[in-house]
């Protein structure tokens, strides 16, 4: 799903150059739950930013899904990102205004897709993170919690090829950010591959191989021996 080889990233500050990521190597297979944490500074949400074609890399290979994404221009991103990947982000980037249901539209509407086939997916895909019975209502009158679920069917509906998920349960309480977390299994154990930042060692105990970076490189990756299973029960319970 993702192969990364010698991956840099250079920033220029006046005469001073900043390494962000120093050659960095990593393959993500498809169906894996992977969490990336790291201090502030380690390069975690460039390699983030790299990874969702939000941001391009110095030097290296990146090949995504079978595409080669280096030398890409932007417009070809767009693409890409629009295609391949959903993100989610921790402060859910809704649109207050609108209701949940349009918001996970709106991704189609830039893919072309027809106002029925939009509202047909939307509505799966709410219904999938459990909020089938609050679509019409707008994002600023749901909980933290459903707001986040609201965001993860926005990603979803255009069948990404990777989910991308930035501190997901950052703005949540412990309940809510369980529930997140269920969800993200669930998915996972649909198939979907799952790349998230995060800086909370027990949120990353979710998922099922933890990747950590310092200081522009990867200092350890490592298989999750006891990973926290939560129950199975009905999302939307």
């Amino acid at each position: 799903m993702i192969k990364i080889e010698g991956l840099k990233k250079v920033y220029k500050n006046g005469n001073i150059a900043v390494e962000a990521l120093k050659g960095i190597n990593l393959t993500v297979k498809p169906k894996e739950f992977v969490s990336i944490m790291g201090p502030s500074g380690s390069g975690k949400s460039t390699m983030m930013n790299i990874l969702g074609c939000l941001d391009k890399p110095s030097d290296g290979k990146y090949e995504l899904d079978g595409e080669i994404i280096e030398g890409m221009n932007d417009d070809q991103l767009a693409v890409i990102r629009n295609k391949k990947i959903g993100f989610v982000f921790q402060s859910f980037n809704l649109l207050p205004r609108i209701s949940a249901l349009r918001n996970v539209e709106l991704p189609m509407i830039y893919a072309g897709v027809s106002p029925e086939e939009r509202r047909k997916r939307a509505i799966n895909a709410l219904e999938r993170v459990g909020l089938g019975e609050r679509m019409n209502h707008k994002s600023n009158e749901l909980s933290g919690g459903q707001r986040q679920r609201v965001a993860i069917a926005r990603a979803l509906v255009n069948n990404p090829s990777i989910l991308l998920a930035d501190e997901p349960t950052g703005n949540l309480d412990t309940k809510a950010g369980d529930e997140i977390m269920e969800i993200f299994q669930q998915l996972n154990n649909d198939g979907v591959t799952i790349v998230m930042v995060t800086h909370e060692p027990e949120i990353a105990e979710h998922t099922k191989r933890i990747i950590t970076f310092r200081d522009g490189e990867i200092i350890e990756d490592k298989m999750v021996e006891n990973q926290i299973i939560l129950s199975a029960k009905a999302v939307g319970e």
